[in-house]
């Protein structure tokens, strides 16, 4: 279990950008922001330094670091979040420098799913990945501790500790991986005697918070289904059999969102959750047409489509929250068709479009078979 400080924490948020790029990391920044929302973290500063490389030892330069201390000295924060991935080096080096708590954007991303993780499943998963995410930082820890003392040929001071620790992390991951490949193996038997049975699986990806709960909800119509405004609502599989408007069924599914540069180590460990998707007939892009950036949102779910082997199973684009931009939605959805992709325009919520989806959901079933 992840604990926050028992102290209200307040961030500073930081990137760093090569010099002539546009405002991108300001977007970043702004995901970024919302992540710490979603952790009751406020935001009370934002750095951008403009170089084309990290700093291999800190991160960001050393003269950025000391305005960060003076700035979070001014201003009481007491945690600086970087957008990025950080080494084990690179972390420990900020915090000496800027004498705040560090966190990187996959930890933060970590600390959601586990505050989200209600099922024992999603717990374990939660576990696994951070579990891979501590353990590279610990063999630093050790290598740096054995440095500290003992002349030649002994062991550090600190080395016997941390190895000992290490270790036991490994053997919990040895232990939750065993129990996933458990669920694994009943999800592909569960698969297998649907795929006897003749029934369609279509499943629902897409950008966290697109809105595919609130389209499961409304299709299916179970007002039991889970679909909250935040981030990563959703963890677990939640699949309900779809009735067609002209005959017929279909089960759709409901699965983990995605977001720019999730951790490596959540995309292993939610493996067998990610299967639901790679098994799929057919797939449903939810875009929200009202984020800031769509079509870039798109981009990332396609990208992680595809580092998950499911980039060519069949797809629908389904244009969501059409009620807040409808003008926009109309450019979006052509923008998205001259591609070749079929598009949906909807707003789940308001139940608005969701019959010509599944008519353009019936046909392109019937073109798969």
């Amino acid at each position: 279990m992840i604990e926050l400080a028992s102290r209200p924490l307040a961030a500073i948020v930081a990137a760093i950008g090569a010099p002539g790029d546009g405002d991108e990391e300001g977007d970043a920044l702004d995901e970024l922001a919302l992540l710490l929302s979603n952790l009751d973290i406020r935001v009370t500063g934002r750095v951008v330094q403009k170089r084309r490389t990290p700093d291999p030892a800190s991160f960001l330069g050393k003269g950025k670091t000391v305005e960060i201390k003076e700035f979070a000295n001014a201003t009481g924060a007491n945690l600086l979040v970087v957008d990025d991935a950080l080494s084990p080096t690179q972390r420990s080096n900020l915090k000496k420098l800027t004498g705040l708590e560090v966190w990187d954007r996959a930890f933060t991303i970590m600390m959601i799913f586990e505050r989200r993780a209600n099922t024992s499943e999603a717990k374990l998963q939660v576990e696994l990945a951070r579990l891979r995410y501590e353990i590279p930082s610990l063999k630093g820890l050790g290598r740096q501790m054995s440095r500290l003392g003992g002349g030649i040929g002994t062991r550090g001071p600190g080395e016997t500790e941390f190895e000992r620790h290490r270790r036991k992390l490994e053997r919990r991951v040895i232990f939750i991986e065993k129990n996933l490949r458990s669920v694994r193996k009943r999800r592909g038997e569960y698969r297998a005697r649907r795929a006897r049975e003749g029934a369609r699986v279509v499943s629902l990806v897409g950008y966290t918070n697109s809105g595919k709960s609130t389209l499961l909800r409304s299709l299916s119509k179970d007002m039991d289904i889970l679909a909250a405004d935040k981030l990563f609502s959703t963890l677990d599989t939640v699949t309900r059999k779809i009735r067609l408007p002209r005959g017929g069924s279909f089960m759709l599914s409901d699965t983990v969102g995605f977001i720019r540069k999730l951790p490596p180590e959540l995309v292993a460990a939610f493996r067998a959750t990610l299967e639901e998707v790679t098994n799929a007939d057919l797939l449903l892009l939810v875009v929200d047409a009202s984020a800031p950036e769509p079509l870039a949102n798109l981009e990332v779910v396609e990208e992680t489509l595809s580092q998950v082997g499911a980039k060519d199973i069949p797809r629908i684009v389904v244009l969501n929250k059409i009620d807040r931009v409808r003008e926009e939605a109309v450019f979006i959805a052509a923008g998205i068709a001259s591609r070749g992709d079929d598009v949906a325009r909807i707003s789940a919520l308001r139940r608005e479009g969701l019959s010509e989806l599944l008519e353009l959901i019936d046909k392109k079933l019937c073109e798969i078979t």
